[in-house]
């Protein structure tokens, strides 16, 4: 607490005046501050509510883009089965035609085997006709 030395009329005036001026310009110091810091509060506090609405469109942005992933992983997963499904279609369809192609081949063999065996038993009939017609020249002669 401050003292005053005193007068004949009471306190020093120059002192209480000096310290009144002092008072006022802390107080008037004080205030500027406080109006400061409401004006920085208000304005922190606009800041906050902008930075909670950009929040809340990127928790919604973060949203649309999980549902849009999920959308992607369905579709792609629809697509692979169904490339899958075909794909053993395709496969099925392959391994048919190349059975029936293999049975027609051995079929083909088959039937090339007993031509020749055919053709043998004609070849050595022809033959031994032929070979009778030449032991019958040399009995002729």
């Amino acid at each position: 607490m401050k003292k005053f030395s005193t007068s004949v009329y009471g306190y020093n005036k120059k002192e209480v005046a000096s310290f009144v001026n002092e008072v006022a310009k802390e107080y008037e110091s004080m205030l500027n501050n406080l109006k400061k810091r409401d004006e920085e509060i208000q304005s922190l506090k606009q800041e906050l509510l902008r930075y909670q609405n950009m929040e809340n469109t990127l928790n919604k942005a973060l949203m649309v883009a999980e549902d849009a992933g999920n959308q992607i992983k369905r579709v792609a997963r629809d697509e692979s089965k169904s490339i899958i499904d075909e794909a053993r279609r395709n496969a099925s369809r392959i391994v048919n035609d190349a059975l029936m192609k293999s049975e027609k081949l051995q079929a083909d063999g088959e039937n090339l085997r007993l031509r020749i065996v055919a053709f043998k038993r004609r070849f050595r009939n022809i033959l031994e006709t032929e070979l009778e017609n030449v032991d019958q020249i040399d009995e002729n002669y």
